[in-house]
């Protein structure tokens, strides 16, 4: 063994005795050097990470976890330390106690790519802790905690629930993400409460006779259906390239950006006709718009988000062939036939056909009904007078 001081003694020789050590089993002598490291280089966290090791290997946990210890002082970004001190603290004290180490070794893994293969396992197992526990959180709050009583409002119910799991980790915050006008203090409410929209009744009930003319046009005018999604050639399409100009996410427009399309509506002129007596966000150059939105088998809308939260969208299923759903937030439901919702589309929103056959709904926008007359004069001149700066 080399003499401490001596010409070939270093921290790495010392380690390398204390791995060539505990290969034969001799755990004190590995000790032996890594003290001996340890004392050449007493601010070395991958000293402190060794020494750690060789308690872990041979069982003494607390002297392992305070080993760990010192190497976080030293470097408390150190991946492998935490997560090392997770794997000894589930040990020690349980997996609840460990997540808490685990969440912050999670922050720092590498991505998948760079991950040394002996580390993977291990970090499956940390996420898989930080989960479970997190689940198991949720669950606990939602049965100490109880439901808002018989005279709260499903917004409410809604607010606590998404409080909830928030609190607990299982769910993430969502907020308003306009593509171009966010206007403040207007709440982010992924699905609007019903009492809201007193003409919802109405639209649903109408449900057959829109039907009836969606039946006639797509047996007439299905060419007129056209992909949703047209970037051009130099635009970046980030997630939309696989429904970019593709016919299974098409459109038929009653309404477009405040225009009337007279040809269809003349078409359906019972479903333009009701659209007439709806509270539709009248914006010169933006709004209304109102279409059939016509989703192919087995194809999915990816996550994405609208223009502006002055606006919200309005959903009426008209062709429901198998299980379809939609997410808005951390809010996932199923459509139901003859059942419409109002939702925020600023807020993170995707859609899945899971049926075998076409999905067919009416979409329309309707006013915030957080504005009030006069918001919508002055917020409907600000977006004229922005196209007219650009213009000028």
């Amino acid at each position: 063994m080399n003499v401490v001081g001596g010409p070939q003694s270093s921290p790495e020789q010392h380690l390398a005795d204390a791995v060539a050590a505990m290969r034969r089993g001799d755990s004190a002598g590995a000790l032996r050097c890594v003290g001996e490291a340890e004392a050449l280089a007493p601010h070395d966290p991958h000293v402190k990470m060794q020494k750690a090791l060789i308690f872990r290997m041979s069982g003494a946990l607390p002297a392992a976890l305070s080993a760990l210890d010192e190497a976080l002082a030293l470097d408390p970004y150190n991946f492998l330390a935490l997560l090392s001190k997770g794997a000894v603290v589930e040990k020690l004290d349980g997996a609840r106690v460990a997540a808490k180490v685990y969440e912050n070794a999670l922050k720092l893994a590498p991505a998948e790519a760079n991950l040394p293969p002996n580390l993977k396992s291990p970090l499956a197992r940390a996420r898989q802790v930080v989960e479970e526990t997190r689940e198991a959180l949720a669950r606990y709050l939602a049965d100490q905690v109880g439901s808002i009583d018989a005279a709260g409002s499903e917004l409410a119910q809604k607010r606590l629930e998404e409080a909830i799991g928030v609190y607990a980790g299982v769910r993430k915050v969502y907020q308003h993400e306009p593509l171009l006008l966010h206007y403040p203090r207007l709440p982010a409410i992924p699905f609007y409460p019903r009492e809201l929209f007193p003409w919802l009744p109405e639209l649903e009930a109408a449900t057959p006779v829109i039907q009836a003319e969606l039946a006639g046009a797509l047996a007439t005018r299905m060419d007129a259906f056209a992909p949703y999604i047209q970037f051009p050639a130099d635009a970046p399409v980030n997630q939309w390239e696989e429904l970019n100009h593709s016919r299974r996410w098409s459109s038929l427009f009653l309404w477009k950006d405040g225009a009337r399309n007279d040809a269809v509506c003349a078409a359906c002129p019972e479903t333009a006709a009701l659209l007439e007596k709806l509270p539709l966000a009248h914006q010169p150059g933006f709004a209304p718009t109102a279409m059939f939105s016509a989703l192919e088998a087995r194809t999915r809308i990816p996550a994405h988000t609208g223009s502006t939260n002055v606006r919200l969208l309005c959903h009426l299923p008209l062709v429901l062939p198998g299980p379809a759903r939609f997410r808005v937030g951390n809010e996932t439901r199923a459509w139901e036939m003859g059942r419409a919702w109002v939702f925020d589309d600023t807020i993170e929103h995707e859609a899945w056909n899971d049926a075998d056959q076409l999905r067919v709904i009416l979409i329309l926008d309707v006013w915030n009904p957080y504005l009030e007359p006069g918001e919508r004069e002055r917020i409907n001149a600000m977006m004229a007078a922005r196209n007219a700066f650009y213009r000028g």
